[in-house]
């Protein structure tokens, strides 16, 4: 309950303690619902090796280096004091202190290399209770993730590469590749005048003798530009090509990446995101010249999967830090999470939570067997609808919760507003909305084993609920000839499917108050719309309490 207060006010009156000491891991029952559904035997294990995480994820420490990070941005120094080129930037100690910690932890490329069970899976769910914490410096380690099946394509460059992009330690600092414990790698797609549609770049490859590449050109948005290495787009003589591109050479010298500038850009401010110029810059082709698109896909897919990750992990904090305070807070005579329409609110946020929650681990569990062809085809159709819906619902999601806390939520200290900024990143980054629910169609369109493993997903839940949504889809895709029409119900398409494969894992994993609810109100269409619109009669007041966050 509320603090009490003495006549001085030193101790405010009725005022939640800080959301601190608690376990991100054991403290989310959503979250082991989740483990446990996918994991299987091997769930106690997973949770198990996740509670060291758990419990500094929930630690004023980390709190408080994510605060700082945020309030002391990263520094560009373009040049030195003699004006000769560095192009380095400057980060505050707790933005390494929180990248040290994740690197540690397993969340960059580990699991391409783990021998334990499910690594995939299990990085999945260390991701969503971690990365809330300071959602920036999520970036560079999904990146590094993500490089490491795309670097497939060519067996020498992945052989040098995965074992530094799949170390724990955090090597911070520009040195040659093979002089560090530790790689990062980013990527670079988008340009000034195409953006999404990348193969309108005009970035230029040249080709060498030896082999290597030299490259002209730009990128608009490259996150994180001290990483070691970046996994870029550019035109070569036979079309867009994939390159791979080191920050140094292996003499030592710095290879010719400049950084223009720091993008001033809303969500988080400790992540140095920027754009990138190509000075005859040496890098060398991963993959066939004229399949750059083909090649950096699964970079692609890797990173969606961290979009709706890290989507999850937003709407678990905020609906965390709403919960917690309306238990702790009173109001109008009573204990603010007791009164009915606050525990409207409280439970429909934990439902679309949880929802989210559910679905970015059933995709990561779908990585864990990529030699399935049915798991392969539902990640393939997955990743791209849940990207989609998950990533849209998370701004309001994390907007109402703020509106719970009231002026306390509007305030930086509180937490509230670094993620109420970031909260619109992962539907705009690998793709905004149209992408996604366009590469849905395209799914749909040729390959027709994905809208398999989507049927087979919702319906092995067995609820009649989920039927008349099953046919409506089918009938909608049965009727796609048309491109135009197609592309117009593209956006309810991947809603809809989405939505449907959300219930369908509820209804299967978690307690049937919280399946209950997310049918009545996103299936069968008994919402207003808006937050805290559940119709009545379904038990509010234990959905809230599995969303409280439980701290010893």
């Amino acid at each position: 309950m509320a603090h009490d207060v003495d006549p001085f006010g030193r101790t405010p009156a009725n005022q939640p303690p800080p959301l601190t000491g608690h376990n991100t891991v054991d403290g989310d029952a959503a979250l082991l619902s989740a483990i446990r559904a996918q994991g299987g035997a091997a769930a106690g294990r997973i949770i198990d090796s996740l509670q060291e995480l758990g419990q500094r994820a929930g630690s004023a420490e980390a709190r408080e280096h994510g605060m700082l990070a945020n309030r002391h941005e990263p520094v560009l120094r373009p040049v030195d004091r003699y004006g000769a080129r560095l192009d380095e930037v400057d980060f505050h100690p707790s933005w390494h202190w929180m990248m040290r910690q994740g690197i540690g932890f397993g969340l960059a490329g580990a699991p391409w290399v783990s021998a334990d069970p499910l690594p995939h899976l299990r990085r999945a769910a260390a991701y969503i209770a971690w990365s809330a914490i300071e959602p920036g410096h999520g970036c560079p380690m999904t990146m590094t993730y993500a490089a490491v099946p795309a670097l497939r394509a060519d067996p020498r460059l992945a052989d040098q590469l995965t074992p530094g992009l799949a170390s724990t330690t955090y090597d911070f600092g520009l040195r040659p590749l093979a002089h560090k414990r530790g790689l990062l790698a980013g990527m670079g797609m988008t340009e000034k005048q195409g953006g999404s549609d990348v193969r309108t770049n005009v970035t230029v490859a040249l080709p060498g003798a030896d082999g290597s590449y030299r490259l002209t050109g730009h990128k608009w948005f490259t996150s994180a530009p001290m990483n070691d290495l970046f996994l870029v787009l550019a035109q070569a003589p036979g079309g867009l090509t994939c390159f791979v591109v080191p920050r140094v050479l292996p003499d030592g010298t710095r290879n010719g990446l400049h950084i223009v500038r720091l993008k001033d850009k809303l969500g988080n401010r400790s992540n140095a995101s920027s754009e990138l110029e190509f000075v005859d810059t040496f890098a060398s082709r991963l993959g066939d010249e004229g399949a750059g698109v083909r090649t950096i896909i699964e970079m692609v897919a890797a990173t969606r999967l961290d979009c709706v990750l890290g989507s999850a992990s937003l709407m678990r904090r905020s609906v965390a830090e709403a919960v917690w305070h309306a238990q702790h807070r009173s109001a109008f005579g009573g204990v603010l999470a007791d009164k009915p329409a606050m525990r409207n609110v409280l439970a429909d946020l934990a439902v679309e939570s949880e929802a989210g929650a559910a679905l970015g681990l059933r995709l990561a569990r779908a990585a864990d067997a990529p030699d399935d062809p049915g798991e392969r085809a539902l990640r393939r159709i997955g990743l791209p609808l849940a990207k989609f819906w998950v990533c849209k619902r998370t701004p309001a999601h994390v907007a109402e919760a703020l509106e719970v806390l009231g002026g306390n939520g509007y305030v930086e200290e509180s937490g509230l507003p670094l993620l109420f900024r970031e909260s619109p990143l992962n539907s705009v980054w690998e793709g905004s909305g149209n992408v996604n629910a366009l590469d849905v169609l395209r799914v749909l369109q040729r390959q027709p084993e994905g809208v398999d493993a989507w049927r087979d997903e919702v319906e092995a839940a067995g609820s009649a609920d989920l039927h008349d949504g099953v046919v409506e889809v089918l009938k909608t895709i049965a009727n796609l000839a048309d491109p135009q029409s197609a592309e117009y119900v593209a956006r309810w398409l991947a809603a809809r499917m989405a939505v449907l494969l959300q219930a369908s894992l509820l209804i299967r994993q978690s307690p049937q108050e919280v399946a209950d609810a997310f049918l009545v109100s996103r299936v069968l269409g008994q919402h207003a719309g808006v937050f805290g619109t559940l119709p009545a009669g379904l038990d509010t007041a234990a959905i809230v309490r599995r969303a409280a966050p439980y701290r010893e």
